[in-house]
């Protein structure tokens, strides 16, 4: 089931205090970006992040789950309510997460 944009819209006003949050729809879901690094994405109306040891150590309790099938596994954040909690958690995030990769021409 593809993520609505409802949701994606909700996620980012969520996060609306951190500068420079970008999307891209990818097969009907979106990747969220913090910074021009990947965090995480929109999969089936969840929001999903890498789970890095920032996000573990932020997140000790947050189930993991799985994105799409064959995709690895993922941190599910269930507290998308607080939005001070959410933009501490890509703040956490940031440092752990690589850089994107230059595509070659």
């Amino acid at each position: 089931m593809p993520s609505s944009k409802e949701y994606l819209n909700f996620i980012l006003g969520q996060l609306s205090n951190l500068p420079e949050i970008t999307y891209r729809a990818m097969m009907g879901e979106f990747l969220i970006y913090y910074r021009g690094k990947l965090v995480g994405g929109i999969y089936d109306d969840r929001l999903l992040v890498k789970p890095v040891s920032s996000a573990i150590s932020y997140m000790p309790q947050a189930d993991y789950s799985l994105p799409y099938e064959g995709a690895k596994e993922m941190l599910l954040v269930d507290n998308v309510d607080d939005k001070v909690y959410l933009a501490g958690l890509f703040v956490a995030m940031y440092n752990d997460l690589p850089m994107p990769k230059i595509k070659k021409k």
